[in-house]
C-alpha cells in the first residue's frame, strides 16, 4: 500500500541560515538542520563561536559555514547574504534568532543606548536579514522565515521595556510580513521561548531558576536549546505551507498559568 498523506516533511538539500548560531539555541537550531540534511549558514559576531559549530556539523556528517556578522552593520548583511548564497547556491529559509536582553530602568541614565542597541539587535536586524534574503526566498515560491521572539513578547517583565518592546515587535514584524509576502509563496512565522537554558539565563542562579520553573512553569523546569530548535523545525518543513503568520510559543506553559 503507497502513502495515505501528500504532504512532504523532508528538508534534505535545502539551504538554511541561522543567526546568533554560535550558542544556544541558534547552536541547537543549526545543528538540528544539519542532521535533518539542510545545508547550514551559521552566522554570530563571534567567529570562533560559529566556526566551531560549523565545525561540529562537518565532523558530525553534515554541511555547514560559517560567517562573522554583528547584525547591526546593514552593509555586512548585504555582504554576508550574497556570499552565503554563493557558496550554498541559493537560499530557501531564513532563521532571525540573533538577540540582546540589557535591563535597565526607565529612569537609567544608560536607558537610551539599551533601548537602540536592543531595537537594532532585536528588530531592525530582522528586516534587514528578511530583505536582503528576500530575492531568494521568493525564487522558488516556497521560502521559510522563521523569527525568533520571546515569551516577552506577549507580557511584560519590570526593567526589561527595551527587550519587551522589542519583542513586542517582532510579532508585529512577522504578522505584518506573513500578510504581505505569502502571495510570493513565503512564510513567515515566530517562535516565542519562554524559559530556557541558555547565555542569557546563564547568570542566573540555578536556585532562583528552580524556584521560578516550580512556581511559574507547569512542567516545573527551564527548557533546553533543541527543545525550542524542534519548535522552529517544525515551522519551516515543506508540509508547513499553510501555517503563516503563527506565534508558536515554547514555554512548558508559563503564559497560559493564571497562579
Amino acid at each position: 500500500m503507497g502513502r495515505l498523506t501528500k504532504l512532504e516533511r523532508g528538508v534534505t538539500g535545502k539551504i538554511a541560515v541561522v543567526t546568533g548560531a554560535a550558542s544556544g539555541i541558534g547552536r541547537a537550531t543549526a545543528q538540528l538542520f544539519a542532521d535533518e540534511g539542510m545545508r547550514v549558514a551559521v552566522l554570530d559576531r563571534d567567529l570562533e563561536g560559529v566556526a566551531r559549530v560549523a565545525e561540529e556539523i562537518e565532523q558530525a556528517g553534515g554541511s555547514a559555514a560559517a560567517w562573522e556578522l554583528d547584525v547591526q552593520d546593514a552593509g555586512r548583511i548585504q555582504q554576508v547574504v550574497r556570499e552565503v548564497v554563493a557558496r550554498f547556491g541559493g537560499l530557501d529559509i531564513l532563521v532571525n534568532n540573533a538577540g540582546v536582553s540589557l535591563l535597565q530602568p526607565a529612569g537609567g541614565d544608560d536607558y537610551e543606548a539599551a533601548w537602540e542597541t536592543t531595537l537594532a539587535v532585536n528588530l531592525t536586524a530582522h528586516q534587514r536579514m528578511i530583505r536582503a534574503a528576500l530575492p531568494e526566498l521568493t525564487r522558488e515560491g516556497a521560502g521559510r522565515i522563521v523569527n525568533i521572539a520571546s515569551t516577552e513578547g506577549l507580557g511584560a517583565t519590570a526593567f526589561a521595556s527595551p527587550y519587551t518592546a522589542s519583542k513586542h515587535g517582532v510579532i508585529g514584524l512577522t504578522r505584518a510580513l506573513a500578510v504581505e509576502l505569502g502571495s510570493q509563496g513565503v512564510t513567515v512565522n515566530c517562535v516565542c521561548p519562554g524559559p530556557i537554558h541558555t547565555g542569557m539565563t546563564a547568570l542566573i542562579p540555578d536556585e532562583a531558576k528552580t524556584k521560578f520553573a516550580r512556581r511559574r512553569v507547569p512542567l516545573r523546569r527551564y527548557g533546553e536549546p533543541e527543545e525550542v530548535a524542534h519548535g522552529i523545525l517544525s515551522l519551516v518543513l515543506p508540509a508547513s505551507s499553510y501555517i503563516n503568520g503563527a506565534v508558536l510559543v515554547v514555554d512548558g506553559g508559563l503564559t497560559i498559568q493564571n497562579t
